[in-house]
């Protein structure tokens, strides 16, 4: 059919680790090289959740030279899906908070499952964090200035219902109909001629990929020197503390 199925399987909740990314790269490299492959949809093969967003343990208590080769690795990861020449359709059958929900807004079109327990959003804030200028701009060019502005100051994780609402999803459907549903958008995305849509997608998103092109080293620089500091390492120790009494 020339759709190929990605599928996220890093227990327990497909964080974004630098295996991960790295793997998730080389998977999408491979497809893009395929001349027969013109679409792919991602989803989860872990119940309730899409992706958990970036490994914090890859962000915490480790040297500089670690944090850059991690970051290196998130902005390869959306340079290569933001700017993929294939139809890109996220089939969202969980939560999908932070890094999990770059990946989903990276995608053409999102579809998620109508459960008021999932939820997706950019939540760094929570974390003491600041969203990127290329999260932000991938997230703006979805849902509009305003409710980016406060989603992201907020640090807001959505519930399907309101991100449906708000157009961060563009459609909900009963988690037994996700993959049938995604594979009927595939085909009616693959209905037209590819040189037109990709030259189109091409022309919308140039201006977003060629900025974090141009400031790679910079927002590399910016991000480790950000992450190292001591009252950033002591809000991702808290929160990981935090996550740890959840799950005992």
């Amino acid at each position: 059919t020339g759709v190929a199925t990605m599928k996220f399987k890093s227990p327990p909740v497909n964080s974004l680790s630098l295996d991960f990314l790295t793997e998730f790269c080389i998977g999408l490299e491979k497809l893009e090289n395929d001349r027969a492959c013109r679409g792919v949809i991602f989803t989860s093969t872990i119940p309730k959740i899409f992706s958990s967003g970036l490994d914090i343990t890859e962000m915490y208590g480790k040297s500089t030279e670690h944090y850059a080769e991690f970051w290196r690795a998130v902005q390869e990861m959306w340079l290569r899906l933001y700017g993929s020449n294939m139809v890109t359709v996220a089939a969202i059958n969980g939560s999908s908070p932070a890094g999990g929900c770059l990946v989903a807004l990276s995608c053409d079109y999102r579809i998620m499952v109508e459960n008021p327990k999932f939820s997706i959003g950019l939540n760094e804030a929570q974390l003491g964090i600041v969203a990127p200028f290329w999260f932000k701009d991938t997230f703006v060019n979805v849902v509009g200035h305003r409710v980016a502005e406060s989603s992201l100051q907020l640090g807001s994780l959505h519930a399907a219902p309101e991100a449906h609402r708000i157009g961060l999803v563009d459609e909900l459907v009963p988690e037994e109909k996700l993959q049938e549903r995604a594979a009927a958008v595939m085909a009616q995305w693959l209905a037209l001629p590819d040189h037109a849509r990709q030259l189109t997608k091409s022309m919308m998103r140039k201006a977003v990929l060629d900025r974090l092109v141009a400031h790679r080293e910079e927002d590399i620089q910016n991000f480790t020197t950000f992450i190292s500091k001591e009252s950033i390492q002591k809000s991702l120790r808290m929160y990981m503390e935090m996550l740890k009494k959840k799950k005992g």
